[in-house]
């Protein structure tokens, strides 16, 4: 806001400078003079020039209140302030009790109360003999604009202080260090944390895997540390792909891209076989053929009494309201009379579709592809899952549409986890800046498939060295495709531990172990929190932010994460595969995003509804509509590949590329039946 305003009067200033000649004229005249004769007295060089009566009246105008640069930054800030967030403030204060714990955050409490005991009050400054809190809430480049005389008392501008008051207090609200009581968000975080901690410890430390001696897990976690630290060290040698390489802000890490492999040519020929035998295959059928087979249908019930609708009449107009929401097209473009009236299908649509349902119908077609897929062709059921999300266009006027700074527009954000051979194991309706690694963390934890996730692909936004912590303890590796790689430090797990050749991008400070080992009790609290439900990831990882650096478990989980980060960055560097591995996995979700732009082409694939419900039940349908997809060409290619000529003819590399999403012979729109013998009765009436 301080930045905005001052930019408006920026723009404000030149315009007037430009109204303002014979100023600009006055003061040449004087730069003149002065630069001619620097050694000249001031009364008989500069007052020729420029009237001394002239320059005090310019002194007066830039020092009096209203005319000087602070001066009309803050009315810009009063202006913009007063006629918004100004009249929502009394509401605000007056309905919702903020508390704290933390002492260095009682000053915030503090100035709330101040600026509510004088919301009614008139006046830019508050009165004389208030103490008005400053340390810790007004920042270095806020106090010339809050502090209007520094004399004493001091005079403190009040909207500017209330600016600051609420920017700090948005800040602290979003790491929770203050709560508001009685809400469900901004509750108190020791609400998520499990109340019976001391009397169950053992049995939380048991389930984590974590032994009740800290110093054990903590010894344990340093041997792992050095083990791969020498690994790596000592294979550098001879690791060609990786080299450390002097440039000219110090050193950095060199790696290699991992080179694509060629795309086998007998998968082009099943590609071309598919589309040979299935040509033409409706989406709608698709849709139909998973349900007549895995019966994902029953899932979708009335949540009042039985439905009175026939069985089969009831599951025609539940698959037509799917496909309609799935591919984005619309209910309405889905009626056929005299059967399925938009009036029926929409009574349908708002009777037995829900979101709990969809997910539970989605989860039955996932575990009906894991069942049918034969490990001769696809391999052995994978415990790996990769994450990504995709942005969706969407209206502006509601809660959850936002302006994305990567992808550009406004719109929502579907966070997809799929396996490999592309089986999406779940996903997550989200705001564009909400955090990735939550949403990935979530994903592993609430999916209802019957697949184990212990490795978790992402790419450098849903990772962080908090999440390495998190994700360690809960009993899943993270491995991200990090794309500043080159910039990534390594740490010691004790100080004087020599790594010869990683001693250049070595950091200073080794791990420390002291204090994840005096925290690990509030460290597995919030791990069991997380792992039971008591509260999700996202609302749990805003607690660990770096605005709240100070924060002991922060610091814990963060010497934690280093530690494991550390062990990962070995293991990647130190193995191609193992590169080669994430990159392929975190393809496969590109690819299930490149595969949503086909089926979610209606309105131009921007979600036509500005209900939040309405949002996410489209694109869950959208995920039940791929997924069964996913489903029939798994049965397809199967159908093919236990052909004698084909089942010879398929290497291992041609088995490796092997992918369902394919949609060469898929017709999405449906049928177009065109009898010329049938008019329209346009006649006039005789």
């Amino acid at each position: 806001m301080n930045k905005n305003a001052e930019t408006k009067l920026e723009t404000s200033l030149g315009e007037a400078l430009q109204k303002a000649p014979q100023k600009i004229a006055k003061l040449y005249l004087m730069a003149k003079a002065a630069v001619t004769t620097p050694e000249g007295v001031v009364s008989e060089v500069i007052y020729p020039a420029a009237p001394e009566k002239w320059l005090m009246a310019l002194i007066q105008e830039v020092e009096s209140k209203g005319s000087g640069y602070r001066g009309k930054v803050r009315m810009a800030l009063h202006r913009s302030y007063q006629a918004h967030y100004r009249r929502m403030l009394p509401k605000l204060l007056n309905n919702l009790e903020f508390q704290c714990t933390n002492k260095q955050r009682q000053p915030i409490l503090q100035a709330l109360d101040v600026i509510k005991n004088h919301l009614g009050r008139k006046g830019t400054s508050y009165p004389k003999g208030i103490t008005v809190p400053l340390d810790g809430i007004v920042s270095a480049d806020w106090r010339p604009l809050v502090i209007e005389d520094d004399g004493e008392p001091l005079k403190i501008n009040r909207t500017a202080y209330e600016i600051c008051v609420l920017k700090i207090l948005r800040d602290r609200l979003r790491c929770r260090e203050i709560w508001v009581v009685g809400s469900r968000r901004y509750r108190d975080p020791e609400e998520d944390l499990p109340q019976d901690f001391e009397a169950k410890r053992e049995a939380y430390y048991s389930e984590l895997g974590i032994p009740l001696d800290a110093k054990a897990y903590t010894q344990a976690l340093r041997e792992e540390m050095n083990r791969n630290l020498k690994a790596l060290n000592n294979g550098m040698p001879a690791n060609p792909k990786v080299k450390v390489v002097a440039k000219k802000d110090g050193f950095r890490l060199c790696v290699s891209p991992v080179e694509a492999l060629p795309d086998p040519e007998n998968i082009a020929l099943l590609k071309h076989e598919i589309v040979k035998r299935w040509s033409g295959t409706s989406l709608l059928d698709v849709l139909k053929e998973t349900d007549l087979r895995v019966n994902f249908t029953q899932w979708l019930r009335s949540g009042t009494e039985k439905s009175r609708i026939y069985k089969p009449t009831l599951q025609r107009r539940l698959l037509l309201c799917l496909f309609g929401l799935g591919t984005n097209a619309g209910i309405k473009s889905m009626e056929s009379k005299p059967l399925d009236d938009y009036k029926e299908l929409l009574y349908v649509r708002r009777r037995f579709l829900s979101i709990e349902g969809l997910r539970q119908a989605i989860a039955c077609v996932v575990n009906a592809t894991l069942g049918v897929r034969l490990p001769q062709i696809w391999g052995e059921t994978t415990t790996a899952c990769a994450s990504d999300s995709k942005q969706f266009g969407a209206w502006d006027e509601n809660l959850l549409t936002e302006w994305h700074v990567r992808y550009g527009g406004r719109g929502v954000m579907v966070y997809w986890h799929v396996a490999k051979n592309a089986v999406c194991i779940y996903s997550q309706f989200k705001r564009v800046s909400s955090s990735e690694v939550g949403a990935m963390i979530n994903g592993v934890l609430r999916h209802c498939t019957e697949m184990e996730v212990d490795r978790q692909y992402v790419d450098s936004h849903g990772q962080s060295t908090i999440a390495f912590a998190f994700c360690r303890l809960l009993g899943f590796e993270l491995m991200p495709r990090l794309k500043a790689i080159n910039k990534q430090k390594f740490y010691r797990p004790e100080p004087g531990l020599s790594y010869s050749n990683l001693e250049k991008i070595m950091a200073s400070k080794a791990i420390n172990f002291d204090l994840a080992e005096e925290q690990l009790d509030v460290i597995v609290k919030h791990v069991v929190a997380l792992k039971l439900g008591m509260t999700d990831a996202e609302s749990l990882l805003r607690r660990f932010t770096k605005k709240n650096t100070q924060q002991p478990a922060y610091k814990a989980f963060a010497e934690l994460g280093k530690a494991i980060k550390t062990i990962f960055l070995c293991r990647y560097l130190a193995s191609e595969e193992l590169r080669r591995e994430i990159h392929a996995g975190l393809n496969v979700v590109e690819t299930w995003n490149g595969t949503n732009d086909f089926i979610f082409f209606g309105k131009s694939g921007e979600l036509a509804t500005n209900r939040q419900e309405d949002q996410e039940m489209g694109l869950l349908c959208l995920h039940l509509l791929q997924s069964s997809l996913v489903f029939i060409n798994t049965l397809m290619i199967q159908r093919v590949l236990q052909e004698p000529g084909w089942a010879e003819r398929m290497t291992e590399r041609d088995l490796a590329a092997l992918s369902p999403l394919l949609t060469q012979h898929i017709n999405k729109y449906g049928r177009f039946e065109l009898d010329l013998n049938a008019r329209l009765p346009l006649d006039p009436i005789v």
